[in-house]
């Protein structure tokens, strides 16, 4: 087999790299908005979920305080960690900056960062957003199909459609979503699990019961998906390459595109 080397761009790309994000990003601790930023910066980092990384004049240094937590970061350098102190409520560890960053980072010594679990609520604009940031490389296509798609579960035919709706994501492998009609009513069972996505909103699930045992939680659908583009409809949008645009008082840069 003939080896071939790996293009020059693979080779060089960074394994931590930031980019700055233009939506308004903010953090909720005990009721309390800790964080609130229109200049936030996306860290990506090779094998790892974006990170928002909150310039320091935008955080709520009032109600953190510094603990003596201290770990390193190969890529990024010695990280120190605050709590929160919000709401009558203390969240250990919830917050780390890089004071010090090593040489390929110099410009995480403004920011700091929010272990997104330990927030009560996460925010871009007025839109709440779950589990972590959205990775503005992600995408998810839906798509009407007519190719014939059957489930079996423990042998049985469980669902036959014509009809189904195909949802590529990155990184994910291809899901099939049927018309609730074209599954084979009686043998599911509704579960107690709810999981939340940034990119499609919250999944309830069922449970199968076939070939003699209960298969828990292989079905999920979205009863509410988060409605992303009919948000904009009938709205007008501007060229911000040929127009000035001014955001709470503070006039745009014009990008340079195709379209300047």
């Amino acid at each position: 087999m003939t080896q071939t080397a790996e293009p020059a761009a693979t080779q060089t790309a960074p394994r931590v790299r930031t980019e700055p994000n233009q939506r308004r990003v903010r953090v909720f601790f005990g009721g309390e908005a800790v964080a609130d930023s229109g200049a936030t910066v996306y860290l990506f980092e090779t094998g790892h979920l974006p990170v928002y990384y909150f310039p320091r004049d935008d955080v709520r240094f009032d109600l953190l305080e510094p603990t003596s937590l201290h770990t390193h970061c190969p890529y990024k350098g010695d990280a120190s960690y605050y709590s929160v102190l919000a709401g009558g409520r203390r969240y250990e560890n919830a917050v780390w900056a890089y004071p010090e960053p090593i040489e390929s980072v110099p410009q995480l010594r403004d920011y700091v960062a929010f272990y997104w679990d330990q927030a009560d609520a996460w925010y871009e604009e007025d839109d709440e957003v779950f589990r972590h940031p959205r990775d503005p490389y992600h995408r998810v296509d839906v798509l009407n199909s007519s190719r014939h798609v059957q489930v079996r579960v423990g042998g049985e035919l469980i669902a036959d459609s014509r009809r189904p709706r195909l949802l590529f994501e990155t990184g994910l492998p291809v899901r099939y979503y049927l018309p609730k009609l074209d599954v084979r009513p009686g043998l599911l069972t509704p579960s107690s699990k709810r999981t939340r996505c940034p990119y499609k909103g919250e999944a309830v699930y069922w449970s199968v019961r076939a070939g003699g045992e209960l298969h828990e939680d292989i079905v999920w659908s979205y009863p509410a998906p988060i409605p992303e583009t009919p948000k904009i409809e009938n709205l007008l949008a501007f060229y911000n390459e040929k127009t000035d645009i001014l955001v709470d008082g503070i006039l745009q840069e014009r990008p340079v595109t195709n379209w300047s």
